[in-house]
């Protein structure tokens, strides 16, 4: 329970810290970057899971197909 306990806290502190440092412009240039990076890696993933669940259906009609001549 001790640890849980710390975890929280760290936690805690760490949105307090991260708050001020927005405050500052360096802060809010890093964090922007930050978001933008963020956004591009998400959306990869996106763009690619989608890629391959659109090859993965195709196979499958595919298969369908051979499976039903």
């Amino acid at each position: 329970m001790k640890k849980v306990l710390w975890l929280i806290a760290g936690i805690g502190i760490g949105f307090v810290v991260a708050h001020q440092v927005n405050q500052t412009s360096g802060g809010k240039k890093f964090f922007a970057e930050f978001d933008k990076k963020t956004k591009e890696f998400s959306d990869s993933l996106v763009e690619g899971y989608r890629e391959r669940e659109a090859e993965l259906r195709a196979a499958i009609a595919d298969a369908g197909e051979k499976l039903s001549k």
